[in-house]
């Protein structure tokens, strides 16, 4: 069962919360962050990519980069932009991608720390491969900053007794209650004071919630998870309640969440002609012309195809895949094996440079774009994959082919910090 843990968090105050709250690291690269935060000493990208502070040229893994980290972090603290709650509590963080409709659909996550030996023991359960460069990037970030200044994003089965103690907490004024000008996604935040409701969340998930699934942020996970286990090593009075064995989460019921879908461009047809390689994949697949409008699939197994000025259907044809298999009744693998591989001979996904993936947020509009530029031959959209997929896989241990989910909106980082003393 799941262990998860209240601590005290360090929390920016209501008056500048939308300033400092930013988005994830990995989503911009260091020009964009420089751009974002321009004129705003506030935004905690000023920690997260603490190189846009540097000048030009400095990378994210260079040392002058990591000590303006700890600078950037100790500052905040010391200006006061930042202050830790004097108790351990939990926490309630809900977005919206259409905060200002009526009916919009909002997503609440309990704020929490998880426990690193879960990580270990498989209790927390991962659906993608991580690189142990970018693992040891964040684990260098951990290290420093002796926090965990960016939460992973987590989902677990739904169970209705949460949802009811959600309600009545979330019935209340959030203590935030933002619209970020970069994206208009909606962010409201609660504080669970309460002790005994912190209690019965925590016993909830011990007796209710069988495993958490990492929906976004497997790096994340595993460098805290890391960091945790080095800082075991290296206290003989290790007694497993230290604070470094914890790492912040915002944990989603799964029913809640929505992925997005996430898409493939190719540079060339591998040599082919149009005409050979639409002959081509009718091995696989049934393939209609839709004509110059932009088409999207509807269900699981369609896949579109942008070539040329045009739009294609592809439906993939019974026996290219099994719907038995957790990994081969996915999109990307059918995909993957009959066109990328088969055809276009494009054998590993994370270091072809032929290809490269787009998430759904942008629209097939992007898709379009980068095709009738040049810069790309051909474009696929898929059919996004289901949560219950990413648990059936995550369950079954597997491991999903790369660049699979999209989940939107993401964590804005800064609302609360977690330090591991």
């Amino acid at each position: 069962m799941s262990v998860i843990k209240p601590f005290k968090g360090w929390r920016p105050g209501v008056d500048i919360v939308q300033k400092l709250a930013s988005r994830p690291y990995d989503v911009l690269n260091t020009e964009e962050a420089r751009k974002e935060c321009e004129g705003n000493p506030y935004s905690l990208l000023h920690v997260t990519k603490a190189e846009i502070d540097l000048p030009e040229g400095h990378k994210d893994s260079d040392l002058e980069t990591y000590l303006k980290v700890v600078e950037n972090f100790n500052s905040f603290k010391d200006f006061g932009w930042i202050k830790q709650d004097q108790e351990e509590k939990l926490y309630i963080y809900a977005q919206s991608m259409n905060p200002t409709d009526a009916n919009a659909q909002w997503q609440y996550g309990i704020v929490a720390c998880a426990y690193s030996e879960d990580y270990v023991n498989k209790i927390i359960k991962k659906h993608e491969l991580t690189r142990k460069d970018k693992e040891e990037d964040r684990m260098k970030h951990v290290r420093l900053t002796n926090a965990n200044v960016e939460p992973v994003f987590f989902a677990y089965p739904a169970v209705s007794e949460i949802d009811t103690i959600v309600n009545k907490i979330i019935a209340e004024k959030p203590i935030y209650d933002f619209i970020a000008k970069e994206d208009g996604f909606g962010h409201r935040f609660w504080v669970i004071d309460d002790k005994a409701t912190i209690a019965r969340l925590v016993e909830l998930f011990a007796t209710k919630v069988p495993a958490m699934y990492i929906a976004d942020g497997h790096h994340r996970s595993a460098a805290a998870a890391l960091v945790g286990q080095e800082k075991k090593e290296h206290n003989p009075a290790h007694n497993g309640q230290e604070e470094y064995n914890f790492f912040m989460t915002v944990i989603f019921p799964d029913n809640q969440l929505k992925v997005i879908d996430y898409n493939r461009v190719v540079k060339d047809l591998n040599g082919l002609s149009k005409e050979q390689f639409l002959k081509a994949l009718e091995d696989a697949y049934v393939v209609e012309d839709m004509g110059t409008e932009i088409y999207k699939p509807c269900k699981l197994h369609e896949h579109s195809m942008y070539l040329d000025g045009h739009w294609y259907k592809m439906n993939a044809k019974a026996g290219k895949y099994n719907d038995n298999d957790p990994i081969g009744v996915l999109d990307v693998k059918i995909l993957s094996d009959h066109v990328l591989d088969n055809i276009l001979g494009i054998k590993d996904l994370r270091t072809d440079k032929r290809i490269d993936f787009v998430g759904g947020i942008r629209g097939l509009g992007e898709l379009k774009r980068r095709v009738d530029n040049g810069e790309m031959k051909v474009a696929f959209a898929l059919y996004p994959v289901s949560m219950q997929q990413i648990i059936d896989i995550a369950d079954s241990g597997n491991i999903m082919p790369p660049k699979t989910t999209w989940f939107e909106p993401k964590l804005r980082s800064g609302l609360v910090i977690h330090t591991l003393d």
